[in-house]
């Protein structure tokens, strides 16, 4: 089981921004912007290179609760920064497919 698994199990305490069926959202615990908050699918896809056709629905709806999220907290006006990592060479550190969405500050170019 994984860490975020066991999130959405409520087998350890998350500072939860929104759930619904589908989708768990949570504040990261080693934020690395003022707004740091990582958007998953309930359902286990390991990472966004392994989703299959029939993750299409999920995947969008990922994007979609992000932005809404993003919206609620008042982040569409200065702007916010979606990142998927995918892979150990990229900075996957869970092997749970998730959004961060980075904001709060401004973001430089090219990330790490």
């Amino acid at each position: 089981m994984t860490l975020f698994e066991k999130l959405i199990q409520r087998e350890l305490p998350s500072d939860i921004v929104f759930e619904d069926d589908d989708v768990f959202a949570f504040r990261d615990i080693a934020p690395q912007a003022p707004v740091h908050i990582l958007v998953i699918p309930k359902k286990l896809i390991t990472r966004v290179g392994e989703a299959q056709p029939g993750d299409v629905s999920i995947l969008g709806k990922l994007l979609l609760t992000t932005a809404e999220i993003a919206r609620e907290l008042g982040l569409s006006e200065n702007g916010y920064r979606l990142v998927i990592n995918n892979g150990n060479d990229a900075g996957e550190a869970v092997p749970h497919l998730h959004v961060h969405l980075l904001a709060g500050r401004k973001l430089t170019w090219p990330p790490g």
